[in-house]
């Protein structure tokens, strides 16, 4: 009877450990299609992120640049005055080629780690260390357009209350290119939106 017994206890714990095996190698196998479905949705984010940060590069260089070589001479002057209309006479404008200069710097150097999030989709270290700097430049880019767009307005519409009148009737190619430099900044300023919400979806599954 003792030995029936045995055989019959060693029989049940060879099937409860057949069975537990198998669940375990179940286990594993949905942590790993989740893992791989995981990973796949961050990579395609991860790509859509290095995309947007080319389009950020070219839109900033052109706001930059554009900014840069804004200048105007009217066809007439006297004998002691020349018409003439140049980034440089507005220090806000030196501010935002400054400013958007540097953005467009930054760009260039996060190219890298998003690249780091493409290979590793998963790894949350370099999708952090860009949101939160995407976060800190965004408001450089946002201030620098705001400043422009101010100095912008009061070119083509002036203000009456100080006797400021517009410039714009006169200097219309100058305005035209700060004009087009700010919009370009102000796509800019999206694009960086889109860019950390892209990360801030990318980390919320870790």
């Amino acid at each position: 009877m003792a030995n029936e017994s045995t055989t019959i206890e060693i029989g049940e714990s060879s099937t409860m450990t057949k069975r537990t095996s198998h669940v375990v190698v179940d286990e594993k196998k949905k942590g790993f299609v989740a893992a791989t479905a995981g990973g796949g949705y961050k990579r395609g984010l991860a790509i859509f992120d290095f995309l947007l940060r080319l389009a950020a590069i070219v839109t900033t260089i052109t706001a930059s640049s554009v900014m840069y070589t804004a200048e105007e001479t009217l066809p007439f002057f006297t004998q002691f005055l020349q018409f003439q209309a140049g980034y440089d006479d507005f220090a806000t404008f030196q501010f935002f080629v400054i400013s958007i200069a540097m953005v467009a710097s930054y760009l260039v150097l996060s190219l890298p780690f998003s690249i780091v999030s493409i290979i590793r989709p998963l790894a949350a270290a370099p999708r952090l260390i860009l949101l939160i700097s995407d976060t800190v430049v965004v408001t450089l880019t946002t201030a620098a357009a705001a400043a422009a767009a101010a100095i912008v307005y009061l070119a083509h519409n002036g203000n009456p209350n100080t006797n400021w009148l517009p410039i714009c009737q006169q200097f219309g190619d100058f305005c035209q290119a700060v004009s087009s430099a700010v919009v370009a900044a102000s796509i800019a300023v999206v694009f960086f939106i889109i860019l950390i919400v892209i990360s801030a979806i990318s980390l919320k599954r870790h």
